[in-house]
């Protein structure tokens, strides 16, 4: 876990910032500081940015559940209001349904709840090393900076396995959404390709507390989602 230090503004709450699945604690820096809470953590999951490749049983949906708690526990403090962008919001709400009261609030943006063997086999179909290295080039130098050259190949291996886990047990079942209880707003880009507002809607019903926010004209890729818009989706909720 990495904490950085922003401007003060208005709340004292902690604040907890998540990336997704291949991304990094640098890649969500600047949505940390530009949310402007007195202390931010920006937790990076095992295997990516600069953090170890984990072992493969360590590379699963509870496991990263652990280690988020791990890190709530070594920073202290009070329950923190997260925002958690694709996996990053269903790690969170994954800790959050087994031990509540982990959050005082969540919000997630992309987060994908409709996982099924089909679903997952769709998604890991984008995941092959050769493709990406031959037809997105760019895409492949970026993943190598980001995790390591010699490092991306496995993680994308890792990360398709961890889909085909999600697809054949998911975690957010319905019964385990019901018992997440803070405040939760699940936003989804209406140009998401990988997430869709009715299964967006339906986590939402699944929770006694949560809300669906539609972004017009956002796409799923955190990098092209202004950040501006995602401070606009923690007002309200304890942290911007």
């Amino acid at each position: 876990m990495s904490e950085s230090r922003a401007a003060p503004g208005p709340t004292s709450r902690p604040l907890l910032v998540l990336h997704g699945a291949l991304g990094s604690g640098a890649q969500m820096a600047p949505i940390a500081s530009a949310l402007g809470a007195t202390a931010t953590m920006v937790v990076e999951w095992p295997g990516h940015g600069r953090t170890p490749l984990a072992e493969d049983a360590s590379f699963a949906m509870p496991r990263f559940a652990d280690h988020l708690a791990q890190a709530l526990a070594a920073h202290g403090g009070p329950p923190p209001s997260v925002f958690g962008y694709s996996m990053g919001g269903y790690v969170a709400l994954a800790l959050e349904a087994r031990a509540p009261g982990s959050f005082a609030s969540i919000v997630t943006l992309g987060t994908k709840f409709a996982w099924s063997p089909e679903s997952a086999a769709r998604e890991t179909l984008r995941l092959d090393p050769v493709a990406i290295a031959t037809k997105v080039p760019k895409f492949a130098a970026m993943l190598a900076e980001r995790h390591g050259a010699d490092r991306w190949e496995a993680l994308l291996a890792r990360t398709a396995r961890l889909m085909r886990a999600a697809g054949n047990a998911p975690t957010l079942t319905t019964e385990a959404l019901a018992r997440v209880r803070c405040p939760v707003r699940l936003a989804v880009g209406t140009r998401d390709e990988t997430v869709t507002i009715a299964e967006t809607m339906a986590a939402a019903r699944a929770m006694p507390n949560a809300e669906v926010e539609v972004l017009d004209d956002v796409p799923h890729p955190i990098e092209r989602v202004p950040v501006a818009t995602i401070v606009e989706l923690m007002r309200g909720m304890g942290a911007a």
